[in-house]
This record gives structure tokens, sequence and C-alpha cells, in this order.
């Protein structure tokens, strides 16, 4: 397997770092990237890096091109209508242990382009274009594309194509569907035109109904703000979630004349985010997604990132593991493929099924519905933040040799560069 012949559907984080560590481990390995979108999407919320993922991006060699590039998000606020705080929860200033905020609060697009940076120009990167069909053979798969209509044949195929992966429910054959995990949280994100926040601090508002408005800081001088509105539906109200559900599929037109009109007695920014929703040009729809696909691989195709599982607040981190492991099982196990992959689900899988999804709860339990349960939220945070108890727990928890678990990674034979 001195020159693996690999489609890799899907331009993202997961995709970029297994061909990083592919090219690593076969230099002469024929990589090829196909991508529907017409671009590289540079677009996307704030995202963090943790546990064995902070590892890995030190071997990549990208940790300060990263961090030269991180939001500069010091901590979160929690606010009141009238914008004052509520109280502060600060970043622990560790990559062990770390809060709302991480050391690694950097937005989407541009981790993925500093990790589609220094593979770009040894991959064939085909923009516009995506997997319409596949056949699997004894060694090898023969993928059909949407658009050319052509059929060309690889040793591998990765299906790093995000939650909604169609290759997944092809190999599972369902709807892929059918593996999302989705209990009622929608998000809009966007880039306002103006600087409202005058600081490094995150600010978080809500609003009876669970109305979120949350804004973090950009790095970019000349003056803006990332934008969030998150609607969180209560499990009763089945309603509203089809309407949003609904919305989402249509387009965002759709989905923006919805949120204007739950969030249009809101408090706090809302008039002034509504209006820098509808001017901005980088507006971004989508759940809170959790996916468990119960294999992560056939024959020679295999489920990469969100495709095989999604987790909202680690799924960058576990795209960013996953695509190392996999490039690592196959170094491990040249010209077996069915064993690097066998090994590659042995080790991500029981990982990924630690996380039942608990972020997603710990998003319910921050965000109550009724005014009464923000009142005794809010009062709970005062007291965390008045006498710190985040960081006495943080530290402490330190003392007692706590930390992020960690993916119990092999040590791989990478070939000296």
């Amino acid at each position: 397997m001195s020159a693996p012949n690999i489609l890799i559907s899907g331009s993202g984080i997961a995709g970029s770092v297994f061909a990083f560590w592919m090219l690593r481990a076969f230099p002469k390995a024929n990589l090829t990237i196909v991508e529907r979108a017409p671009s590289l999407r540079l677009t996307g919320a704030s995202v963090d890096i943790r546990s064995s993922a902070v590892d890995i991006i030190k071997m990549m060699n990208v940790e300060q091109e990263i961090r030269k590039n991180c939001t500069g998000e010091k901590g979160m606020q929690f606010v009141r209508n009238d914008g004052s705080p509520i109280a502060t929860l600060g970043a622990t200033g560790r990559t062990d242990v770390q809060s709302f905020t991480s050391e690694f609060e950097i937005f989407r697009g541009r981790l993925a382009d500093i990790f589609m940076n220094p593979v770009k120009e040894q991959v064939n990167l085909i923009f516009d274009e995506s997997v319409a069909d596949f056949t699997q053979n004894a060694d090898s798969v023969d993928v059909t594309f949407s658009r050319s209509k052509q059929t060309k044949t690889y040793d591998l195929l990765v299906a790093a194509d995000g939650f909604g992966s169609k290759i997944r429910g092809k190999i599972l054959d369902c709807d892929p569907r059918d593996q999302i995990k989705d209990e009622g949280l929608h998000v809009a994100y966007f880039t306002m035109k103006q600087d409202l926040l005058q600081g490094q601090f995150a600010k978080w508002h809500n609003d009876a109904g669970g109305l979120v408005t949350l804004l973090r800081p950009d790095p970019n001088p000349e003056g803006r703000t990332r934008a969030h509105f998150m609607v969180v539906s209560s499990k009763t109200d089945v309603a509203r979630k089809s309407r949003l559900d609904q919305a989402l599929s249509e387009g965002n037109e759709s989905f923006m004349k919805l949120i204007e009109e739950l969030y249009q007695d809101a408090g706090w920014l809302s008039k002034e985010m509504l209006r820098g929703m509808r001017e901005s040009d980088d507006l971004y729809c989508s759940i809170f997604a959790i996916v468990r696909s119960p294999v992560l691989h056939s024959g020679r195709v295999v489920l990469l990132g969100d495709a095989g599982y999604a987790t909202p607040g680690i799924g960058t981190s576990l795209a960013i593991m996953g695509g190392y492991v996999l490039a690592g099982e196959l170094l491990r196990h040249p010209g077996d493929t069915a064993t690097a992959l066998k090994e590659y689900e042995a080790l991500m899988q029981p990982y990924v099924r630690k996380d039942d999804g608990g972020g997603e709860q710990v998003m319910r339990y921050i965000n109550p519905q009724s005014a009464w349960g923000l009142t005794v939220r809010d009062s709970i945070l005062r007291v965390v933040g008045v006498l710190k108890l985040d960081q006495w727990v943080i530290s402490i928890g330190s003392m007692l040799g706590w930390s992020e678990k960690k993916l119990a990674m092999p040590n791989y034979p990478w070939p000296a560069r």
C-alpha cells in the first residue's frame, strides 16, 4: 500500500486532517477530495479543540498558527436585559481542563483553512461534486459522481460529508436522518458588521421560551461581532419544533422570517441582532445534531467525523482524532485495509459512545423555558461567579489529577520527515 488511491467525500476538518496524516504515512498516496460546495466553506460558528485533539495539532505543527487565529475570547458573561452581568465564567488558561471558552476558540472556517493549506497542493481537490452512488468489490470501491456522472475505482472511500451523510445512509440501508438525534436546538450563526461587545468576553442572554442571544468576539480588526440566535424548544412543544424544522429545510430566508417572528419581543440586543442578521453575508442555520452510527465502516467505505459521530461541543475534536487514528491504522496495517478499519472502529466507537449527548442536556439546563427557571438559574450563576466556584472546581480537580478524557491512541510509526 505504498501509493493508496483514496477518495475523500468532504473538504472539512475531518477530511483535511485525514489527508495530512495519510500523506505523512504514504507520501505517494493518490488522494482525491470532492466537495459539494463551489469552494472551501470558510464560514461557520466558533469551534474549539480539546482532549487528545490538542496533542494532535501539536504533532501537526499547527498549534501556533491556530493560536494566532483564535478569537481572543477571555470567557463567557451571562447578562441581564440591560446588558449588566449576572456572572462571568473565565477561560482556564489550560489545555488539559477547559471551560465554556477553550484555549483554542477559533472559527470553523479559519480552522478548516489551516488544516487544508498543508495538503491542498498534494491532493486532487474537486468542487461542485459529490458521491451519487458506489458499488463495493472485494478489494476496491467503484464510485459514481453526481455532476460528472463518471464512475471511478478507489482503494477506499472516506465519508467525511457531515452529519447528514448520504454515504452513511447507503451503507446502513436507511434514511441518513435515522441516525441523527435531534431534540430541538436550532441555531442561526452570522457575522455582524459592527462591534457590539467592545471587549473580549462573549455575552449570553436568555428570554423565556428557550430564546437565546449570544455574541462572541471576532478577531477581525475592522470591528465585527459573531452573533447567534438559538432556539431551545421544550420536548412538549412539538409544534414549534416542527415549524423550525420546516423553515430550516426551506432555506435561509424562511428560517430568518421565523427567527424574526420568535424574537420580535425579545430583550437585550435582539433588535440590533435581527437587523445584523439581515445585513450579513454569511448566515448559516443548523440544528445541534448528535450522530451515533452503529458501525463506522463497511467493506471499503469508512465514516469519519460528523458522518459517524457528530457531537455538539466536542465534534471538532472528534473529527481531528478520527482523521489521525484512521490514517494511523492504515499505516500500522499496510496492505490490510480490513484490519485497519476494524481497529479504527474499535478505538473510536467506545470513546464517542461515552458521550451520550450530555452536552445537549447541559444546553437545556442552562437555557430553561420559564421565567421562574431563569430566575433560579441566574441565582446559581451569581453564586458561582461571585465565589469563583468554577475556578475552584477546576483547580481542585487538577490537583487530584482530573483532566479531560483522552483517547488511548497507539504510538503510530510515522515516517520521519
